[in-house]
């Protein structure tokens, strides 16, 4: 199944039964997606607007950023999907022997490490989705200031849900040293980005309200 290619109400009927995928993590990147454009949505508001002539070049290269980060969003929904496979297949190994056991130690410490490559990805892409709502709030048209700071809404909270896809298979990783450091390297970008989304978020409110 290919989720991106499906309706939004088929998105979320799949993403609500007792399917193991899409998940949290295919979920998030969807969220990012829709707030990287809205951010693209300020820019092409902008674009072609005399009172934004100064800066329309520098909006038309963050408008088109936007939108590449929003096809990339799009496609880890369904990367994420895929990398679930092999996880899924470890925990469904057989252990009824020693071999066995040991053998399914192994192959789920490999798979659990590499779950946490696409939501390391899915972070990555949020951050600089943020990066671009808050340039957008900053010189973007004023008359979509409130869809900047919903996008910038929407990374963060793809931001944040993405980091629990690691946190839960890091918890389970035997080697302890891969563990913390995939850890504080999703420490590290919530604490920088969701201060700068929260940042972002409240001064837009000061601006329209």
């Amino acid at each position: 199944m290919s989720y991106t290619k499906e309706s939004c109400e088929s998105f979320v009927k799949v993403l609500s039964s007792k399917e193991p995928t899409p998940g949290g993590g295919g979920a998030s990147a969807l969220v990012g997606a829709v707030g990287t454009a809205l951010g693209s949505m300020v820019g092409s508001l902008t674009i072609g607007k005399k009172k934004y002539k100064e800066v329309e070049e520098e909006i038309k290269a963050m408008t088109g950023q936007a939108q590449i980060l929003q096809q990339e969003l799009l496609e880890l929904v369904q990367k994420d999907a895929d990398s679930f496979a092999p996880l899924a297949a470890a925990y469904g190994m057989p252990k009824d022997t020693r071999k066995q056991q040991e053998e399914k130690e192994r192959v789920l410490e490999e798979a659990l490490k590499e779950a946490c490559s696409v939501p390391f990805e899915i972070m990555e892409k949020c951050c600089r989705g943020i990066d671009l709502c808050g340039e957008f709030a900053e010189k973007g048209s004023k008359l979509a200031i409130s869809d900047a700071g919903a996008g910038a809404s929407f990374c963060r909270a793809a931001l944040q849900s993405a980091s629990l896809n690691i946190y839960i298979n890091t918890k389970s990783v035997k080697d302890r040293a891969f563990a913390k450091e995939a850890n504080q390297k999703a420490d590290e970008m919530l604490k920088t980005y969701m201060e700068k989304a929260d940042k972002i978020i409240e001064q837009v409110f000061a601006a329209i309200r």
